[in-house]
């Protein structure tokens, strides 16, 4: 037939016809092994509690079916006859388009793995909501920067002048915003380290608050006072924080004295005694009470215990109760708090100095 016998771009029509069939065959068995691949790892994943199987299925639905069209059409050119540069045109067209598939899956791979945190952030009101959003944001800001890069360069694109001139940009960018980058990358280290999230009660330096939100440049706090503390993270992040939301137990040393004039029975009680109070106190534990030193002033004794609670509001009360029932039990035996005195003894004859005589005065000399 003259149809047959007719070239097209240097090859006959047979093996056009051949090219297409082939294409349109590899094209629907890569449809059918998308399907099963998403199907199969699907029901696998539905069987697991870890997160990564479910990011994959994702991954997988994000093949793109005019790629999977560009790949049959990359394997069917190989029964034409083309000349060198057609050649390179089909191969470079075809890397740029499998750098697309990628940065689709790298894409989709960003969103599982951070969308699910994010999500889980804002339902657990932690405040790592915003800095995973914009972690998600620069991560594909780099992925499809790398593609486009990796593009440019398979379509003969030199790519050394436009890296070099985007590098002096985003230096003078960088030293432009220096302290708002430097924030914005703390902001990102707190969402991850997390060494306090929203609700927490930390201390840094000589304030103290429960942390409202964590921003992508500042920090709030509302200190017990009233009023709102806004730390630059950069900041935050370089200081010591003291974070008492997450005691389990605090631990209290506090000590006091009695008088020189105690019995050495009682001095011996005294230990056994703040024992038994302490014990007997509801969310306290004891630990040690000794009888420290021999002061200027008194005998001292220190005590350890632990409230078994983080809240303040329960150490306080504990502290007060501890408190009250030593006084009471020092007031049923009769053993004195000391406080610093000062006693002045007078010798027998001795007379203070406002009624002593005063002293002999000479007349001036003329």
């Amino acid at each position: 037939m003259e149809v047959f016998e007719r070239t097209i771009l240097g090859n006959p029509v047979e093996a056009w016809i051949l090219a297409g069939t082939i294409a349109g065959g590899l094209f629907a068995v890569f449809l059918l092994l998308r399907f099963l691949l998403v199907a199969i790892v699907g029901r696998l994943a539905a069987r697991t509690v870890t997160r990564v199987d479910d990011v994959l299925v994702e991954v997988l639905r994000a093949t793109r079916w005019w790629v999977l069209a560009a790949l049959a059409l990359f394997f069917a050119a190989s029964v034409i006859v083309l000349p060198t540069k057609g050649v390179l045109a089909v191969h470079a067209i075809m890397a740029v388009v499998a750098l697309l598939q990628v940065g689709l899956w790298g894409e989709r791979w960003i969103a599982g793995m951070l969308g699910r945190a994010k999500r889980e952030a804002e339902a657990g009101a932690t405040g790592r909501a915003t800095s995973l959003q914009v972690l998600a944001y620069l991560g594909r800001v780099a992925l499809w920067s790398l593609v486009v890069l990796l593009a440019l360069g398979n379509l003969g694109v030199d790519v050394t002048a436009l890296v070099a001139g985007l590098g002096v940009g985003g230096i003078a960018v960088a030293l432009a915003a220096q302290n708002f980058l430097g924030d914005l990358i703390a902001s990102i280290a707190i969402a991850l380290d997390q060494p306090f999230v929203v609700g927490d009660f930390i201390a840094v330096g000589d304030l103290s608050g429960t942390v409202e939100r964590v921003g992508l440049k500042t920090t709030r706090m509302r200190s017990i006072s009233g009023e709102q503390l806004v730390f630059p993270n950069n900041d935050l992040l370089g200081s010591r924080v003291r974070n008492y939301k997450r005691m389990s137990e605090r631990r209290i040393l506090f000590g006091f004295g009695v008088t020189f004039a105690t019995p050495v029975a009682r001095l011996e009680e005294i230990p056994g005694l703040v024992r038994e109070i302490v014990t007997g106190t509801e969310r306290a534990r004891f630990d040690r009470a000794h009888l420290l030193r021999i002061g200027a002033s008194s005998l001292e004794y220190e005590v350890v215990y632990y409230v078994l609670s983080p809240d303040y509001g329960v150490y306080m009360d504990v502290q007060q109760a501890i408190n009250l029932a030593l006084c009471r039990a020092f007031e049923t035996r009769g053993i004195e708090f000391a406080f610093p005195t000062r006693t002045l003894y007078l010798e027998p004859g001795a007379q203070p100095l406002a009624l002593a005589s005063p002293p002999e005065t000479r007349p001036d000399r003329a």
